[in-house]
């Protein structure tokens, strides 16, 4: 067997599927009965489903009863921000209020017209303007309100004080919903400390499948009117169409796994991303790590060397067989500035050079290491040829 020499440090677009959720997904997807059939063989795809949906909800600390699962974090998203979604009993939202680092399907996934949206304000390490948010809330009158807060930011690991964010919000009579695709299983995540209303995951970020998400209510006491799928009773009615077993059941492998080592893993992973930026530092001194002032995520960091452009250093650390990223993962392979970047008011020819290295539960030491090493001689090379060139 030819052993692969590339290094990958993309977790962040896709973490690499777990043996382990490997193997659930294959017995899964050899069941041969439909989870809705009452025989034998439909009790069985509906056992996994039910199993996984324990896991899930463990993984936040949810309810198993308010997980919906959906084809990913994008559809979860689509389908939660929409005037329809509310308590029962009570009228839908008529403003949405979004940070202006969310992640691309929450700022173009909505339902809401855009006359209805306004964007909350971060500072130069990209943490939401908390004194904005409630200056907002308070002039809003008898407008009902959802406000829309990732936990973790995909392209800088920066993380955003949710709870007190959410504390403001009710007070002001407004719903939450945080994206936290990329927090949970890298950093603790409890939705009863978070006082979120509703929360949005996607497997394929903590290796388990692409494809499957879930959409987790903080009660059964909430209501989406308008469905995106429609059709039979599926999920509660949440999403119609016959589930996704094989898909489900690797999601709650790879939940069970990143939530049973979680604080070993974190503070491991902690130790790779800190060794990786001291690296960087001592190769290119004036290499530039965003967001280093604020909290962000154990496995994730983005770094700048002024003068180098992100489209050519991705090029050169891909032939280095380094896998790295720029900005967002969902934007069709383009390389193109980052509207994060632009939030946090960074000079867009900073902005340009900015790479993200995301680490995970295949990362080892021996990989940094090899980053390093691969940074040297990308960093060499392209400045040999930036001074051939002037």
């Amino acid at each position: 067997m030819v052993v692969s020499q590339r290094i990958y440090l993309d977790h962040n677009a896709t973490s690499p599927l777990r043996p382990e959720a490997a193997e659930v997904v294959l017995r899964a997807l050899l069941l041969p009965g439909n989870a809705s059939s009452v025989h034998a063989e439909g009790r069985a795809a509906r056992a996994e489903i039910e199993s996984a949906r324990e896991k899930v909800a463990r993984l936040v600390g949810a309810r198993v009863k308010n997980v919906v699962f959906t084809s990913g974090g994008t559809e979860a998203a689509n389908l939660v921000l929409t005037p329809s979604f509310r308590r029962l009993g009570q009228p839908g939202t008529t403003r949405l209020l979004l940070g202006a680092a969310e992640h691309p399907c929450v700022l173009n996934g909505h339902r809401f017209p855009a006359e209805a949206i306004e964007l909350i304000p971060v500072d130069s390490n990209g943490v939401l303007d908390l004194a904005w948010l409630k200056a907002a809330l308070e002039r809003s009158g008898d407008e009902r309100i959802l406000v829309s807060i990732q936990l973790a930011n995909n392209e800088t690991g920066v993380l955003q004080p949710v709870a007190e964010a959410a504390r403001i919000i009710h007070e002001h009579g407004g719903l939450v919903h945080t994206d936290a695709v990329q927090a949970a299983g890298r950093i603790p995540v409890d939705m009863a400390e978070l006082e979120a209303d509703v929360l949005t995951l996607s497997a394929h970020k903590i290796g388990g499948p692409k494809g499957i998400g879930t959409v987790i209510l903080a009660s059964d006491q909430f209501e989406i009117a308008d469905r995106l799928i429609r059709g039979g009773g599926q999920e509660k009615g949440f999403r119609a169409g016959t589930e996704n077993v094989a898909a489900i059941a690797g999601f709650g492998s790879a939940a069970e796994l990143a939530l049973s080592g979680l604080g070993q893993e974190s503070a491991r992973l902690r130790g790779l991303r800190d060794l990786a930026e001291a690296e960087l530092r001592r190769i290119a001194p004036d290499v530039i790590v965003v967001a280093s002032g604020a909290e962000r995520l154990p496995n994730t960091f983005a770094f700048a060397i002024p003068g180098l452009k992100a489209e050519t250093a991705l090029i050169a650390f891909d032939l280095a067989g380094v896998a790295l990223s720029s900005g967002s993962a969902c934007s069709s392979g383009k390389v193109k500035r980052s509207h994060v970047l632009d939030a946090m008011g960074m000079e867009p020819a900073l902005a340009e050079g900015v790479l993200r290295v995301s680490l995970g539960w295949s990362t080892t030491k021996e990989d940094v290491i090899r980053f390093a090493e691969a940074c040297e001689t990308v960093v060499g090379t392209l400045y040999k040829r930036k001074a051939s060139a002037a």
